[in-house]
């Protein structure tokens, strides 16, 4: 029996180019190919996104009160919207004075002594016998000492990068619901989450009905957890600054957080939830373990993606003390400027010097084509595979191996499987993972050449999403698909505007690296391949197959109720369309729970055939097969 096939009917998040779902950072990624209309409307929903302008029924209304058509809009700030979205200076943060602590040692002592002033609370249990304790006012005590060799100076230091891909300028996630302290990433998560519930256009309740509680899934992680004040960042350095830990630190600081967040605050769901990592290929990770779930029949209904808040100074120092970022310093020396070009800072497959951090929540919603069919979603795609390698032996944990030809080479042979050798040759385009080093122009355009040879395919389109909106990490894969869904929908292949031309070590034998824009829409693309790279020999492809496609496939496998379900998808398209007229005008419609009444034990009902519980239609059912009874007497 054919397995059921993983749809995309849903999709949203943010990242520097703006908002995921109704295609809006993927037009700002396009934007000078899109026609007057369409940049137009790009312009104004962005400018609402950064609060440049409030919605105010049929005009927009300014900060200091003016009125304004939208034509106005986009003349006033068409110039700040674009300065002010994918990669650029950071402006989360000052990076050129962070502040941090250097250790003085002190060879002479004044009179013989040093004397300061320290809070009562803050003195260790057992003080060291030379100090001479003395009570002073505000409960502070007065030290003297004669044996006082090393303390820590305040001071500012400066990164060696200062580009990254932040959120658009003025798009704060805290304000769009009740924060209550919650670390950046997982502030994301659920505006993230949200935005791609909402842009599938059906109730979650009634999505809820249709299937049983465990047939839903949640995958969903963070690389690098939550660096930040609220998460695990304050909980390593509090103490070090003089600072209490918190009890929610720990707690928050969990790269599951995103997960269960949204488990716990967006769904209300007590079905399966994961959260893989595996470096920068980790949204694929947890791509690959919703399709094995989708695919297999234990679950109906997945919510996938990431959200990484990265940029962080000590986030940036330690991968730019590895070499990895693009500092200053080189990008004026491969322009040969003074000052650095920080909307060029991410230059993929051209001389480059390294990636460009980035911060950004993805999130999809999986189900399987049936369930799909008989809620009338609308679809935007489908994942067929994710194929997942590792390096084998390695000399530098950090380097480029072997994996990323095998799982390469597995999704290009999976997808002719599924397609046909004509349409993966001549209907498919790559989505690379194009990091920016020079080590990732080398070797992945090299797998590229190789896999085209073996395939026999020429002219291969490739880009790159991390030229527009930098290297999110988690993420990023992330970023790479709604790119994908964009071209699906557009029929445009993202250039990699921010390159003049493409290093000569690059394989472009079989491949082609377009700089400009690149028009498809005279051979519709209905393959694409997601590539991704990580540290530490994590590799991983997907392949993802265009709505037109799909479409045609799901008309042969539900052919005599496939007119139904396009009548039944008219309501949701027109529900998901107010949703984005919403989310154009800057109302996020941020799903956040908290407060609810809560499950507890009296809910639950459990009997020999399972369990049923407060508040969801469907009960869960035990499993009474035995898939090992030939090998029980």
């Amino acid at each position: 029996m054919s397995s059921a096939l993983p749809v995309i009917v849903g999709f949203g998040g943010y990242n520097a180019a703006g908002r995921s779902s109704s295609f809006q950072s993927y037009r700002r990624m396009v934007f000078d190919s899109l026609p007057p209309k369409e940049q137009q409307k790009t312009i104004v929903s962005l400018a609402c996104l950064m609060g440049l302008v409030h919605n105010k029924k049929l005009a927009y209304l300014t900060p200091s009160g003016h009125e304004l058509s939208a034509c106005e809009v986009d003349l006033q700030f068409r110039t700040v919207v674009l300065a002010g979205t994918l990669v650029r200076k950071t402006t989360l943060f000052d990076p050129a004075a962070i502040r941090g602590n250097r250790r003085i040692s002190f060879t002479e002592i004044k009179d013989g002594c040093q004397i300061f002033t320290i809070l009562k609370r803050d003195m260790p249990r057992n003080p060291p016998s030379d100090w001479q304790i003395e009570d002073v006012s505000g409960g502070r005590v007065r030290v003297t000492t004669n044996n006082l060799q090393d303390v820590l100076v305040e001071c500012d230091y400066e990164l060696l990068s200062k580009a990254s891909g932040q959120l658009p300028e003025g798009l704060d996630p805290s304000r769009h619901y009740n924060s209550r302290f919650h670390p950046r990433g997982l502030q994301m998560a659920l505006l993230g989450c949200s935005d791609a519930l909402h842009s599938t256009g059906l109730e979650w309740q009634r999505i809820l009905e249709s299937v049983r509680p465990d047939q839903i899934g949640v995958y969903s992680s963070s690389a690098l957890s939550q660096i930040t004040e609220d998460g695990f960042g304050g909980l390593m350095q509090n103490r070090l600054r003089g600072k209490r830990t918190t009890t929610k630190q720990v707690a928050l600081g969990l790269n599951s957080m995103p997960a269960d967040f949204i488990n716990g605050y967006i769904l209300g769901s007590v079905g399966h939830t994961e959260a893989v990592t595996g470096a920068c290929a980790t949204f694929l990770y947890v791509l690959q373990a919703a399709l094995r779930d989708i695919r297999s029949g234990r679950r109906r209904v997945a919510i996938v993606g990431n959200a990484e808040a990265g940029i962080t100074p000590e986030i940036s120092e330690g991968f730019a003390n590895m070499g990895a970022l693009a500092d200053d310093e080189t990008l004026c020396k491969i322009d040969g400027t003074l000052t650095p070009d920080y909307r060029r800072a991410s230059r993929p497959f051209a001389e480059n010097c390294g990636f460009v951090l980035a911060e950004s929540t993805q999130y999809i919603v999986l189900m399987d084509d049936s369930l799909a069919i008989e809620l009338g979603a609308d679809i935007h795609g489908a994942v067929t595979n994710v194929f997942v390698n590792a390096d084998g032996v390695k000399k530098s944990i950090s380097a480029p191996g072997v994996g990323n030809y095998l799982s390469f080479s597995q999704a290009v042979a999976a997808a002719i499987a599924v397609v046909g050798e004509d349409t993966v040759k001549y209907k498919s385009f790559v989505h690379a993972h194009g990091s920016s080093t020079p080590a990732n122009r080398v070797t992945e355009s090299d797998l590229i050449q190789r896999v085209a040879e073996v395939f026999d395919i020429h002219d291969w389109p490739v880009t790159a999403a991390k030229a527009y909106v930098g290297h999110s990490l988690s993420a990023a894969s992330g970023d790479q698909l709604v790119s994908a869904l964009g071209t699906f929908k557009y029929g445009i292949i993202p250039g990699i505007k921010t390159v003049q031309n493409i290093a000569p070590d690059v394989s472009q034998e079989r491949a082609i690296f377009p700089i400009a824009d690149l028009d498809v829409s005279g051979r519709p693309m209905d393959v694409n391949f997601i590539n991704a790279k990580g540290f530490g020999g994590n590799n991983a492809t997907a392949t993802v197959l265009s709505p037109q496609i799909v479409n045609k496939m799901l008309r042969r496998r539900h052919s005599r109720g496939f007119d139904d379900y396009l009548s039944r998808r008219d309501h949701v398209k027109t529900a998901a369309t107010e949703y984005a007229e919403r989310a154009d005008a800057g109302q996020l419609d941020v799903i956040y729970r908290y407060g609810e009444p809560l499950l507890d034990e009296k809910d639950v009902l459990i009997d020999k055939k399972g369990v049923s519980i407060s508040g969801f239609q469907q009960s869960i059912s035990f499993e009474s097969d035995n898939p090992w009874g030939d090998m029980i007497d």
